[in-house]
């Protein structure tokens, strides 16, 4: 298959491996392009001596091959390569900052099937690449511009494995829970998907004093999010009830995501753990004791600031609004959240998924860090997360997909604005919202209603398809 002049999608490269772009002769070329363009921002390594990158992964069989096709074309430009094995992608980013590497490449493809597998960057401050250095990168890859450069003899990169990654991860995730309280009492279940937090977050749960309950922590290159993990979550609330636990923790294959369980067996997701942790940083200001920490950090929320996707239910913002906070919405995809936060120096943000991004703590989404977040609020409030869940109301939602022949301007079709703007008026009164947009992927118009009042949204809704379906719906 002919490779096509765009090699990075919204999160990385990622596609089924062995089939372009995520071959191995593909992850060489990007080895060599990346260690040419971070060897080039800064002419003088972070480190001692040499340029390094350092490369982890999750638990896919593929991630054999790609680790040593990417390191072969880093030690090909010069640059050294520092390898960490299976970590959670946070893990990744951390040890990249923590070893004073000059950048680091997780081999994952999170929360998909198996038989797929990708390619992260993080830039030497733990943060995921920005447009223009990706550009940089691709661009080195088809132009062949860097062909000529080969480095020989003691010029070539070398390549070490670090032992102690995974113990550098548990202790900084430990670092994010206050040392003057501990877990113990707590029964905790764990379903670690068979991906990259198998060891890391039983781990640390346990030194932290929980009675740990772990599944989907036998990987085998082939079983990461197989009927397990954040992607299939009812598998865990079962198990919390079954083991009588006090909470439950889903990550997905590579722990950047967490799902959470309650005592009772009810799922709580993104939402919920934002409404939890954001009110409580506009509750409770300056508890927080990590050296870790952001150093503009307030203690609070930043900004009285909560930064979510446009997935994620009103009535989470309408609860932040009546705490006094305010809510910043974004697309979807947690990158786009990380770069609302670096923009206007925020701390907190997620997504409906489980992305949560604690920034007083880590540069990227961390489920392990979340998780541990809801159960520092659980322990110091001596509250079982049932009851903490309660503390806001999720709007009623309604989405209609209709199918079109053709994706027009919703402005040039006759009188579908006029409704939707005196619909949104009316949905905004009560705190609601509306969403009209066009499937990326398939030939159909997505309308999300939420507001107070179920009634209200059907109404609208059905005005507004009727709009839609009479000029361009599918005959």
């Amino acid at each position: 298959m002919a490779l096509t002049k765009k090699i990075f999608g919204t999160d990385g490269v990622r596609g089924t491996a062995n089939v372009e772009p995520v071959t191995a002769e593909t992850a060489l070329k990007l080895g060599r392009a990346a260690a040419h363009v971070f060897k080039n921002l800064e002419t003088q390594s972070r480190g001692r001596g040499r340029h390094k990158i350092v490369i982890g992964k999750d638990t896919r069989l593929s991630g054999y091959m790609l680790e040593s096709a990417i390191s072969s074309g880093i030690l090909s430009m010069g640059v050294d390569v520092l390898f960490i094995g299976p970590l959670p992608t946070p893990g990744v980013a951390y040890v990249t900052r923590s070893l004073r590497a000059d950048a680091g490449i997780v081999i994952t493809a999170s929360h998909n099937p198996y038989a797929d597998n990708g390619i992260k960057f993080f830039r030497a401050d733990g943060y995921k690449l920005d447009d223009t250095i990706e550009n940089q990168i691709e661009d080195l890859v088809f132009s062949g511009e860097i062909e000529n450069i080969r480095p020989t003899a003691g010029e070539i990169g070398k390549a070490m494995r670090i032992e102690d990654a995974l113990g550098r991860y548990i202790e900084y995730a430990k670092a994010s829970f206050p040392r003057k309280l501990t877990l113990e009492g707590m029964r905790i279940v764990v379903d670690c998907a068979n991906g990259a937090a198998y060891k890391s977050t039983p781990c640390v749960l346990t030194e932290l004093g929980a009675d740990v309950i772990v599944y989907g922590n036998h990987p085998d290159g082939t079983n990461i999010n197989k009927d397990c993990g954040s992607m299939h979550p009812e598998a865990l609330c079962r198990k919390v009830v079954e083991h009588q636990a006090h909470l439950g923790i889903a990550h997905d294959g590579d722990a950047d995501r967490v799902l959470l369980c309650d005592e009772t067996g009810t799922l709580i997701d993104g939402d919920d753990i934002m409404a939890i942790a954001a009110l409580d940083l506009l509750r409770e200001p300056g508890h927080h004791e990590n050296m870790f920490r952001h150093p503009h950090a307030t203690g609070g929320l930043s900004g009285k600031t909560l930064v979510t996707t446009v997935m994620s239910n009103a009535g989470l913002e309408a609860a932040i609004l009546a705490a006094g906070g305010k809510v910043v919405r974004t697309n979807v995809g947690d990158k786009n959240v990380i770069d609302e936060m670096l923009r206007n120096d925020l701390n907190f943000g997620g997504e409906q998924s489980g992305h949560l991004i604690f920034r007083d703590y880590s540069t990227t989404g961390d489920g392990l860090v979340a998780a541990l977040q809801i159960l520092r609020i659980m322990k110091s409030k001596d509250t079982p997360l049932s009851k903490l869940a309660k503390c806001w109301t999720r709007f009623p939602q309604l989405v209609t997909n209709v199918r079109v022949r053709e994706k027009k301007p919703f402005e040039q079709l006759d009188g579908v604005m006029k409704l939707v703007d005196e619909a949104e008026l009316e949905l905004k009164a009560q705190g609601g919202r509306l969403l009209l947009r066009y499937s990326g992927t398939e030939p159909k118009a997505r309308l999300l209603l939420e507001g107070r009042d179920a009634k209200t949204l059907e109404a609208w809704s059905g005005k507004i398809i009727i709009a839609i379906q009479k000029q361009i719906g599918e005959k």
